[in-house]
């Protein structure tokens, strides 16, 4: 990025941040600062020209007392008005200078006949259908001419780009675009490629009349485009949810489709969705780390699993495998990456990641074309008599890829020697097709794939596919690398603010870990539905976790009182409690937790460490025996026992339970405190011994040094000249 175009871009986020503020005089002398940087249209500047004067009378009536009913409706267009002009200067500067793909196109304009509208190709691609479909009547079974496919993706291109770059749709434009919804003979893949470059070029430039037109189409009866088009509006939302109170006929129909269609459950949906793809990441790592090489270790034993046995011509599977599975940790494994997908996970990321180097995904509007047979780059490998085409087919329809994982499969197979070809052939042939049809599995596969869940969350991942992996992607914004703030805005909390709604969205949050995010959202519900126990708790948790003990002890207050003598309420008030060292009342509920569950080995050893950390080591040698009795080889009641028999003075006990303690279990603390008891006990050397133990153990003589000089006021303490105890250090040195 130039410099300049830093500086444009600076300076209309300074306008923008002002026009936010509602400082509409300083935001207006901010652009006239904006125009200055280039030669920008003349129209532009007249239209400035125009917003001041008309600001400049509403502040006189103001100032003279004048009533004026129109006044605020008015001040609403004139900041509506800035910010498009911004957009359009920012853009008029960049298209001289930025080395963008956007900028370039807008520059130069080669890649259409400028005369051909959006109407006109609207007819063509409807006269292109019309075409194929009576090809299809006469051919016999032929495949459809190369020549006419082509055209058909040539048109599709040429429209996605002119729309994706056209910032501002004049009135024409937006009745020509209307016609693409009403048209009844418009393929749903052209439509889809259509929703896709409005969706790009929305978040290029804020447009009313795209995000209109993306409204309307959430009600298209084809639910692909109709999908996309949720999808699409969800992520302008996000993008200009503050921006919209300015614009009323938006708001309006939005609250309108809402009530008539339910518009925001749908959009839900989508919101959680998008949530999900930001942990795209987390769940590649994974993958790759954790649940691809451990099946890969065990691939002969998958291999066996595939249709049947290989030995055997009976139908069921080993019995032993199940076992031999949950051995390996396979079953756990399989069973993860199963939940994963079905929770509609982006589980293929990484795996397709390397194959989006294809000629095909050089071009923009490839990343969007929805999968189909007969798209000019693939026919050849998916229709006639390939016998490569069933089979593929199948696997390609299921609903497990997004589209653009679907083309960068067929193109591998598609460069594939031929003897990789015939073997895949082999492993996966039409008799096992037909097996699964016979069984409705495909019927069931298909269903699935049709769903408009499934179709929403797989353009969600191809999206994201296009965001992080094209190769001009950082010459875009990307929506997956920012935080969703879904009730930050007016519209959206209307829209989205329903309590079952957030509560999805926070209850997603918190599964995921994401418990920051989540906070806020329960946080909120607790004051709209204050007798909800579980959202205190929950409350409580992600605060505990931010280490907010305070807050947190609060919320868990609050949900012990609606449902009192919780186990897990009273356990985690103890926990924070105790880490925020007050060890009185940490007892206090892990006591009451010994009332409810006696015996509990984690209250037996929490308690009587609060018993320690309150000096009382008699009562807490009590606990910890108990727990040393209750748990074989209990080395944690060892380490216990021996510390509080330390600080008692039963040094002979201390040495006993430190001596219990094996080699490999041991750690430089250990070392250090048998240290302690041996040298009070007025065993010298084999303090010395410890120590130096310890000191390995901790790996150098700075952290050796901090540890020892933590413990010097208990060694003063248990007897130890203060004196002495630089003499020790020097000792194990």
């Amino acid at each position: 990025m130039s410099i300049n175009e830093t500086s444009i871009n600076k300076q209309y986020q300074n306008i923008i941040d002002l026009l936010r503020q509602k400082r509409l005089k300083e935001a207006l002398r901010q652009t006239e600062t904006l125009i200055t940087q280039g030669n920008v249209n003349p129209a532009l500047t007249n239209r400035l020209e125009q917003d001041k004067t008309s600001y400049e009378y509403m502040l006189q009536y103001m100032r003279q007392g004048m009533e004026d009913p129109q006044r605020k409706g008015m001040y609403q267009q004139l900041c509506a008005g800035a910010w498009n002009l911004a957009d359009l200067i920012r853009l008029n500067l960049l298209d001289k200078d930025s080395t963008h793909y956007y900028h370039e196109l807008r520059r130069t304009q080669t890649y259409r006949p400028s005369e051909i509208s959006i109407k006109e190709t609207l007819h063509l691609l409807e006269g292109i259908s019309d075409d194929i479909a009576l090809f299809r009547l006469t051919a016999n079974g032929k495949p459809l001419p190369s020549e006419l496919l082509q055209k058909h993706d040539n048109n599709c291109r040429d429209i996605f780009l002119e729309t994706w770059t056209n910032s501002r749709w004049s009135k024409e434009e937006e009745n020509e675009a209307n016609l693409w919804l009403e048209s009844i003979s418009l393929p749903s893949i052209d439509l889809c490629i259509m929703t896709s470059a409005v969706t790009l070029s929305l978040l290029e430039c804020f447009d009313e009349a795209k995000l209109l037109w993306l409204l309307q189409a959430t009600r298209h009866n084809e639910t692909a485009p109709a999908q996309r088009a949720l999808v699409g509006l969800a992520l302008a939302l996000l993008t200009y949810g503050k921006r919209l109170e300015l614009y009323p006929k938006i708001t309006q129909a939005l609250t309108l489709h809402n009530e008539e269609y339910g518009l925001g459950i749908q959009l839900n949906r989508i919101i959680i969705q998008l949530l999900r793809a930001q942990d795209t990441e987390k769940i590649n790592r994974k993958m790759q780390q954790e649940i691809l090489p451990e099946m890969m270790k065990n691939a002969d034993l998958l291999r066996q699993m595939r249709l049947g046995t290989e030995e055997t011509e009976e139908e069921d599977a080993n019995p032993d495998w199940a076992e031999t599975f949950d051995r390996m940790g396979l079953t756990e494994k399989i069973q993860e990456m199963n939940e994963l997908q079905m929770e509609g996970s982006d589980i293929y990321m990484s795996s397709f990641a390397m194959l989006k180097n294809y000629p095909f995904f050089h071009d923009l509007v490839n990343w969007f074309v929805p999968f189909y047979q007969e798209h000019s780059s693939i026919a050849p490998l998916l229709t006639g008599t390939n016998p490569l085409s069933r089979p593929l087919l199948f696997l390609l329809e299921s609903g497990f890829f997004c589209n653009s994982d679907k083309y960068s499969l067929a193109f591998m197979l598609q460069y594939l020697p031929q003897a990789q070809r015939d073997q895949m052939v082999t492993q996966l042939t039409n008799a096992d097709i037909d097996r699964l049809e016979e069984e409705n599995h495909v019927s069931q596969l298909q269903k699935h794939a049709a769903r408009p869940e499934v179709i929403s969350n797989q353009y969600v991942h191809d999206l994201y596919r296009f965001f992080k992996l094209n190769r001009r992607r950082t010459e875009f914004r990307d929506p997956f690398a920012e935080t969703i703030h879904p009730y930050e805005c007016e519209i959206l909390r209307t829209l989205l603010g329903e309590d079952k709604q957030m509560r999805q969205v926070a209850d997603f949050l918190f599964q995921k870990e994401r418990r920051t995010e989540a906070l806020p959202i329960y946080q909120e519900l607790t004051t709209r539905i204050p007798d909800d126990a579980e959202l205190f708790q929950k409350v409580g948790f992600c605060l505990q976790k931010e280490k907010r003990y305070d807050e947190a002890i609060n919320a868990y207050r609050m949900a012990d009182v609606l449902k009192p003598d919780h186990v897990w309420t009273i356990r985690h008030l103890a926990t924070c409690y105790r880490l925020s060292h007050q060890y009185d009342k940490a007892l206090e509920y892990y006591l009451h937790i010994e009332q409810i569950q006696p015996g509990n080995a984690t209250v037996l050893y929490y308690a009587g460490a609060c018993l320690a950390a309150l000096s009382r080591y008699e009562e807490a040698l009590q606990y910890f025996f108990r727990l040393d009795l209750q748990e074989e080889n209990c080395i944690r009641a060892w380490r216990s026992i021996a510390w509080c028999s330390l600080l008692s003075g039963r040094w002979p006990q201390a040495a006993k339970y430190y001596g219990r303690i094996p080699e490999e279990e041991r750690n430089a603390d250990d070392d250090l405190n048998a240290g302690h008891t041996s040298w009070v006990s007025g065993d010298l050397p084999a303090a010395v011994k410890h120590y130096r133990k310890a000191a390995a153990r901790y790996g150098s003589h700075v952290l050796f040094r901090q540890a020892f000089d933590r413990d010097r006021i208990v060694l003063v303490g248990l007897g130890i000249d203060a004196e002495d105890i630089p003499l020790m250090e020097d000792q194990v040195f």
